[in-house]
């Protein structure tokens, strides 16, 4: 979608979620439209109309920071749609220009030594849903993810095109909504990532789950809390997820944790020992002989 029409979009879809009567405007006759008017926006932001409704079509004009957090205001924006109003308006602004795509360093050695060394699930993902490093933990709970360079490395194609994952979380919808919330604040920093707009694409023509929510045009950041698995092997968990963000900003790391004493801590201890078992066949031949690390490819 052209950049003007990305903040036409989102500025509409955000006018027609505010009801009159949340704003002290009475609601009373027949409206056209959901929720506020053009016009009631402007009011509310001490905008002319116009300029207003020019902003709206996505003109490349050049509002203050002071005019586009009265806006916000206006439409009950949240922290981060305050942020991706912002990141549109520039992109609407701005020439068009080569570049612009996101591009993260390796992860240094002494990253995956620590996510390696941790006995809990752990996964580290960038703002696109690229996995970067996963420890062996990470790699049990959430079965059928991998880490770049493999072809399995997509957590966004991992959740909608993949059918095991709807079995495997439990709370899928609300899941995989996040991650298309996130999908979409990165392509408001990045709107000429080729890569991220390939990805979206092809989840939208693959997935009508994913093209319904890619069209509401909401953004979310990465999410904390409990998330409820119903895991092929160990059967059903809980884990409370804590999400760290990297130094480079765009990268972070998930870490998946039991309440101790529970069920849940069992439950992933008996998946550890699965884990652990796996890796141990994997590292034997086929006639039960461990491969020679000699001769063993180099990572």
């Amino acid at each position: 979608m052209a950049k003007n029409g990305e903040l036409r979009e989102f500025l509409r879809t955000r006018r027609a979620r505010v009801r009159p009567e949340d704003v002290g405007i009475p609601a009373g006759g027949r409206r056209r439209v959901p929720g506020l008017r053009r016009e009631e926006v402007a009011m509310l932001a001490a905008v002319s109309l116009d300029y207003y409704a020019r902003l709206e079509q996505g003109r490349p004009l050049q509002p203050s920071d002071q005019v586009l957090d009265a806006i916000a205001r206006a439409l009950r924006l949240t922290g981060v749609e305050r942020l991706h109003l912002h990141n549109l308006v520039r992109a609407a602004a701005a020439p068009p220009e080569p570049g612009g795509e996101l591009r993260l360093a390796p992860l240094d050695a002494g990253m995956r030594m620590m996510l390696d060394s941790l006995t809990f699930p752990a996964i580290i993902i960038d703002s696109r849903g690229d996995v970067h490093a996963m420890n062996r933990m990470g790699r049990a709970l959430l079965a059928g993810l991998e880490p770049m360079p493999s072809e399995a490395a997509g957590h966004p194609r991992w959740l909608f095109l993949r059918p095991s994952t709807r079995d495997l979380l439990v709370d899928w919808e609300m899941n995989a909504r996040v991650s298309v919330g996130v999908l979409r604040e990165a392509a408001g920093r990045y709107p000429n990532d080729r890569r991220l707009h390939a990805l979206v694409g092809e989840l939208s023509v693959a997935s009508p789950e994913f093209r319904t929510w890619w069209a509401e045009h909401d953004v979310e950041v990465p999410c904390r809390g409990p998330k409820r698995f119903r895991h092929p092997v160990v059967g059903e968990l809980t884990m409370q997820v804590e999400a760290l963000q990297l130094p480079d900003g765009e990268r972070w790391m998930y870490a998946y944790a039991p309440e101790p004493g529970s069920p849940s801590e069992e439950a992933i201890r008996l998946l550890g020992t699965w884990a652990a078992t796996q890796d141990a066949e994997e590292a034997a031949g086929p006639a039960g002989v461990v491969r020679s690390t000699q001769n063993a490819p180099s990572e």
